[in-house]
């Protein structure tokens, strides 16, 4: 008689990696993402009760707000369960050790974008591509422009966080053991882009841009090997665009400190999505990047896995 395999070490391969007791990415990630549906989903309940949830018009800031620490408070949750029980890793090793770098990385970052999102808007202009209308304190008291800076700061602060700890912390950090670096940035980008899907005028272009908005603000955690430039990017980024600028911030139309209508071609300026679904944001880019390339360049970096930064190469005299 011949002896029959036992199915046990085929299952247990299919799910735990020998070289390590825990589960493979894949799983993890899976198991992660349903962990974080559900309680962004239980945290969200109370929000019908607000006035004006639905109504179906326009989105409140004060109805942003209550999102963002919905969504702040539930993929928090499922990240801390998932490292503690799916990873058997810390959630600080996620990239939020902190040193003399952190808050320079947070400040640097949020302006980053400053420049990023001047450009746009002075590409625009110069081409007659969007037509001025104001500045908000002309209609508005100080006190609510003031109120309204304020709460735009805080929902952007929030949502920059639970953005990047989802994206370019617990999906780039485990999509990198399972299929390496350069398809974990484009795959997490994509998931990235395809959570905003519903947003509204949301389009492939408007995919297409956030797939590179995904890849460009990994980088800062790719040249630091921490979220917080990462962080302060995404934060900067909603704020300038959107608060300062006056763009609309992946299609949502919030409070504006300047008022302009982008009338330009939507292939270029993105249209009713915001300047990242357009070709305007390309040299953007390439500024953020030579940005970030400048504050990181003679840091001792923190190595990631799968990628080994530059180091700057010091010219001695003869």
């Amino acid at each position: 008689m011949t002896e029959t395999t036992s199915p046990a070490p085929f299952l247990e391969r299919l799910f735990v990696p020998p070289p390590e007791r825990r589960l493979r990415a894949g799983w993890r990630l899976l198991l992660h993402g349903g962990m974080a549906f559900f309680l962004v989903t239980c945290c969200s309940v109370p929000l019908i009760l607000l006035p004006g949830a639905l109504s179906g018009g326009p989105i409140s800031m004060q109805l942003m707000l209550a999102s963002a620490v919905a969504g702040a408070i539930g993929i928090t949750g499922a990240t801390l369960i998932a490292r503690r029980f799916f990873d058997r890793r810390t959630f600080r090793s996620l990239g939020f050790d902190t040193d003399r770098h952190t808050l320079p990385d947070l400040l640097v970052g949020f302006l980053i974008p400053a420049a990023q999102m001047a450009l746009v808007y002075a590409i625009e202009w110069a081409l007659g591509w969007t037509r001025w209308e104001g500045w908000a304190w002309e209609t508005s008291p100080a006190s609510t422009i003031a109120g309204a800076l304020l709460l735009s700061l805080v929902v952007f602060i929030l949502v920059g966080y639970q953005e990047e700890l989802l994206s370019r912390g617990y999906h780039l950090q485990n999509l990198i053991d399972g299929s390496g670096l350069r398809w974990a940035l484009v795959i997490s980008s994509t998931i990235f882009a395809l959570l905003h899907l519903f947003n509204p005028g949301a389009g492939p272009a408007a995919v297409v841009g956030l797939v590179f908005a995904g890849i460009f603000l990994a980088f800062g955690w790719l040249r630091t090997g921490r979220l917080w430039l990462s962080i302060g990017l995404h934060i900067g980024w909603n704020f300038f665009e959107g608060t300062v600028f006056g763009f609309q911030v992946s299609g949502l139309d919030l409070f504006k400190l300047m008022r302009h209508t982008v009338t330009g071609p939507a292939w270029a300026t993105g249209g009713s999505f915001g300047p990242e679904a357009g070709a305007v944001m390309v040299p953007a880019y390439a500024l953020g990047v030579g940005l970030i390339l400048a504050y990181t360049w003679y840091r001792r970096l923190q190595p990631v896995a799968g990628y080994a930064p530059p180091s700057p190469t010091l010219k001695t005299a003869s």
